[in-house]
């Protein structure tokens, strides 16, 4: 380890000390459980831990609020998820229930489409879904959406492309 390195673990062991208890209390305010609010309060730190140290931190409240702020959106994003896909299920006509190792493996799975559509537009999302989760055909995900065949087309070849090269990296 060098000495920047060294210098940069001392620091944030100074902000932990500082304002763990600080953030916690923030991040109760938005969680049911103390626990959850521990966890995203302890990967905040742990992200500005593997963070280059190029500065010292002017502030450390107004950081960490932001780091926190995004764990938390993805939390949220990963429970709206599970219970989008958990509600679909309730939805089907053949009551087969997954096992729960099964329904981890697909949540983790949506998550990584999720996070691999990320940025693209909300039809091109909402056209990649209705092909590849709800199984429609491009007549009919143009109808749902209203738009033409050809969008359709140009949409998946997109949303393909996007995967395709995110994954890669």
């Amino acid at each position: 380890m060098s000495g920047a390195d060294s210098l940069h673990s001392v620091l944030v062991g100074d902000l932990f000390r500082s304002h763990y208890d600080w953030l916690c209390g923030r991040l109760r305010r938005h969680l049911e459980c103390a626990a959850s609010a521990e966890d995203i309060a302890a990967e905040t730190f742990f992200q500005v831990l593997r963070a280059p140290s190029a500065e010292p931190i002017r502030q450390p409240r107004a950081l960490l609020t932001t780091i926190a702020k995004r764990l938390l959106y993805q939390v949220w994003r990963r429970r709206d998820l599970e219970r989008a896909y958990l509600q679909a299920l309730s939805l089907d006509d053949e009551p087969e229930t997954p096992s729960p190792e099964a329904l981890a493996l697909l949540f983790e799975a949506l998550l990584e489409i999720d996070r691999l559509l990320d940025g693209l537009p909300s039809k091109v999302k909402a056209t990649f879904l209705l092909s590849q989760v709800d199984g429609l055909t491009y007549p009919q995900i143009a109808a749902t959406l209203g738009i033409s065949q050809r969008s359709v087309s140009d949409y998946m070849a997109q949303a393909v492309k996007r995967c395709l090269t995110l994954s890669r990296q």
